[in-house]
């Protein structure tokens, strides 16, 4: 498979990644869309037959971090509540789901940034402590803590929304 096979392929994955980093999905799509093109400038620094998704999640982190250094120094927008512009579907289960999402959404939002990157990458994206601990560049016990301490914040916020 080609390497731009492999990145098409890899996309929804990277989508999910970046709206949990970004809690935007219009920051999402743009910091999927810069880590494609860092992805192919830089494709001569990706050796075939290493893992695409973890140096594919650590140019999207590292492009992250990158934009909120930089939105500090330019100062914080405010974005549109996506809730606003959402339209609910007529049927009563879409709308529970739709509710639930929103908790969860809300609850993952209020993580800090380290604790949500941890948990998209290991409940999420189902990635064992030792990968996310190579993707984020951090010890293993460091996964572990703020894996804890982010399932803990979780069930707390999401026990008060139930």
């Amino acid at each position: 498979m080609r390497f731009e096979e492999k990145l098409i392929e890899l996309l929804p994955r990277l989508r999910r990644f970046a709206r949990g980093l970004t809690q935007s999905a219009a920051d999402a799509d743009d910091l999927c869309q810069a880590a494609i093109e860092r992805a192919l400038k830089s494709r001569d620094q990706w050796q075939d037959g290493t893992r695409l998704d973890s140096w594919m999640y650590r140019i999207t982190r590292n492009l992250w971090i990158d934009e909120r250094r930089g939105a500090g120094r330019r100062g914080v927008h405010d974005v549109i509540d996506e809730a606003v512009t959402q339209i609910a579907g007529d049927g009563a289960a879409e709308v529970e789901a739709g509710a639930l999402r929103s908790d969860v959404d809300g609850a993952m939002a209020r993580l800090p940034d380290e604790q949500r990157e941890v948990v998209m990458l290991v409940l999420v994206e189902g990635y064992a402590y030792r990968e996310a601990a190579e993707i984020l560049d951090v010890p293993i016990g460091t996964v572990t803590s703020r894996l804890a301490r982010g399932r803990d914040t979780l069930m707390q916020l999401l026990g008060e929304a139930a």
